[in-house]
């Protein structure tokens, strides 16, 4: 397997959400390995001049929700709008899926990724509870109770904030980010560029 591409992602992020399934099909499509590299958008925010949804000025507030109703329809893709539990936390999600990777390698914790966008954006679901976490991570088959109480441990922390390291060192300032061979793709609406560089590297 000679093609990588990383993929720096933050699980709450709705276009995150949207566009995972997709990239997912098209790494295993072009027999990529997928560094797989969950941080803190947060943190990126803070040096990348990027704003949390409720701070941002109210038109753009109001194009984001147009936006995201689009891509719902185009994708038919389950999105709430208003999920009950958004604006939440990225700390916790993210941190299992580094858990999930570390014990169970990457393509599990892709899977889990998958489930978790699923579970904020179209079931209602606190991402940043612990027993929901668990939860999650039982139905994709991992077992959840290990896992959040993995990610709780310093390694994941470490992992976490070197990966945070890594996506501010690559520019990154938004979600999903994909980076192959140097050259940085923002977006899920950028994915029909991630599948030609990918079929050319």
């Amino acid at each position: 397997m000679s093609k990588q591409v990383e993929y720096f992602m933050s699980p709450p992020s709705p276009y995150a959400y949207m566009g995972h399934d997709r990239f997912v099909a098209i790494a295993k499509a072009h027999d990529a390995e997928v560094l797989f590299k969950p941080f803190d958008i947060a943190k990126v925010f803070s040096v990348s001049g990027g704003l949390p949804v409720g701070q941002r000025p109210a038109q753009r507030q109001a194009y984001r929700l147009v936006e995201l109703q689009r891509w719902s329809a185009h994708l038919n893709k389950k999105l709430n709008l208003h999920p009950a539990f958004f604006p939440v936390p990225g700390d916790p999600s993210a941190k299992l899926l580094i858990a999930a990777q570390a014990a169970h390698g990457t393509e599990a914790a892709l899977k889990l990724a998958g489930a978790l966008g699923q579970a904020l954006w179209a079931e209602e679901k606190n991402i940043a509870d612990t027993e929901t976490l668990a939860a999650i991570a039982d139905s994709t088959g991992l077992p959840g109770q290990q896992l959040v109480a993995a990610s709780l441990t310093d390694s994941v922390a470490a992992t976490y904030l070197s990966n945070t390291e890594e996506a501010i060192t690559a520019q990154v300032f938004g979600v999903p980010w994909f980076r192959i061979n140097g050259e940085n793709f923002w977006g899920q609406d950028r994915l029909e560029f991630v599948d030609q560089a990918l079929a050319a590297a």
